[in-house]
């Protein structure tokens, strides 16, 4: 494949990453259109619904103003004055991760591996740019200059994923292995269990979220129909609520990551969930929230235990391979290493979960990231500290000497 042929496949590439994630929403939104509204309304209005929807999935940052009289008719008086919404739904931004390693592995796969990366990235950012562009209006105006970043950097993570996967031999981290084969041993070995200890850790305790989620809401799945039901909604709205809920799910799996670490999240201003107490005031209609705890659990703190029990495990499975090359200090930093590392993954996750999702009380929804990272360093850190102790060699008991 020679370099026309190159750019032509990375551009189409990642104009089908766009065009797949503008099409979940946008599709049912065109029914919607054609069959509720019987096309008595401009189709713009759902095709800048999509696209805010999409942009809104990625982290950017919407400003929107209803006008008094329909803010009033919803509901939501508080409408009216500007509100930023801040909070990502993580369901879009996952699906152009994925779709970007995919696109990342069949570039790696021509002749021509860093030109067609910075094709499919330009290319992506271009049409990013133009969707962002498109969406611009009075009511609901997006970032113009987060429109075209942040979904373009959510790709470029996937793009470079995959193409790692497929080229793992390429000049880039040719250099960097090099450049990491000259650190001394015992650092090379403190540094990569320190991230590949940390990583696991991390993927853990969102494993363990996961299990947490699903666990909450088959076994409220009563209070979960009463609230759909509730909502008097028809076969084309059922499906666009489920849609929603759906690029919301991997936020709950986060929240309730931070609610096993012990923060917890808010649902709105001045309410708490976390294993310990669970205080809750008005809460959008929103089927899915029916899984919320209504009151305390009983035996909450019991949650707090699956980061000491992931840390500890991660750090037992790690320990034999480096107990024989490392002194006990050096033991103690790579503890200290993984708890730094698992907190910044889940930090920087929280962090993208949360914000401000509308007008009045919702402008507070998900957890304290900087509160859940700290947490969770001291947590994992001191469980992975017992892990690697506890699967230290008895000859490393002493000083730190081996003798051979």
């Amino acid at each position: 494949m020679n370099r026309q042929l190159t750019l032509l496949f990375a551009a189409l590439e990642a104009l089908l990453v766009v065009a797949i994630g503008i099409a979940i929403p946008l599709v049912p939104l065109t029914l919607l259109w054609g069959i509720h509204y019987g096309l008595a309304i401009d189709w713009t209005v759902f095709w800048r619904a999509a696209v805010d929807i999409w942009l809104v999935g990625h982290g950017v940052d919407i400003t929107v103003v209803l006008d008094p009289t329909v803010a009033t008719a919803v509901g939501l008086p508080d409408a009216s004055t500007p509100v930023t919404i801040t909070m990502a739904l993580l369901g879009f931004a996952l699906v152009t991760l994925l779709l970007g390693v995919r696109a990342g592995r069949r570039v790696a796969e021509t002749p021509h591996l860093l030109l067609g990366t910075l094709a499919s990235l330009a290319t992506f950012a271009a049409a990013s740019l133009v969707l962002t562009f498109s969406a611009l209006h009075p009511v609901a105006r997006p970032s113009l200059w987060q429109g075209t970043l942040l979904p373009t950097v959510v790709f470029a993570i996937g793009l470079l994923i995959g193409s790692q996967i497929v080229s793992a031999t390429n000049p880039v981290s040719g250099g960097i292995r090099r450049w990491i084969a000259g650190w001394p041993a015992h650092v090379r070995t403190i540094v990569g269990t320190a991230l590949r200890g940390g990583a696991i850790a991390a993927a853990g305790l969102l494993m363990v979220a996961s299990l947490v989620t699903t666990l909450a809401i088959v076994t409220s799945f009563a209070e979960i129909i009463t609230l759909y039901e509730g909502l008097h909604t028809e076969v084309l709205g059922g499906v666009a609520v489920t849609i929603g809920q759906l690029a919301l799910l991997p936020n709950i799996v986060l929240w309730v990551a931070a609610w096993l670490v012990g923060p917890g999240f808010a649902i709105g201003t001045g309410s708490t969930v976390s294993p310990l107490a669970t205080t809750l005031g008005p809460i959008p209609a929103i089927p899915v929230f029916g899984a919320l705890p209504s009151g305390d659990f009983a035996f909450g703190f019991a949650g707090l235990l699956a980061p000491v029990i992931v840390g500890f495990l991660v750090a037992a499975v790690l320990g034999p391979r480096i107990a024989g090359e490392l002194r006990r200090r050096e033991l103690a930093i790579v503890a200290l290493g993984i708890g730094f590392t698992a907190a910044t993954i889940i930090g920087l996750l929280t962090w993208a979960s949360a914000g401000a999702a509308g007008p009045g009380r919702l402008g507070d929804v998900g957890p304290e990231p900087w509160i859940v990272a700290l947490w969770a360093f001291i947590e994992f850190s001191i469980a992975a500290g017992l892990g690697l102790l506890a699967s230290a060699r008895p000859e490393r008991a002493d000083d730190g000497f081996t003798e051979r």
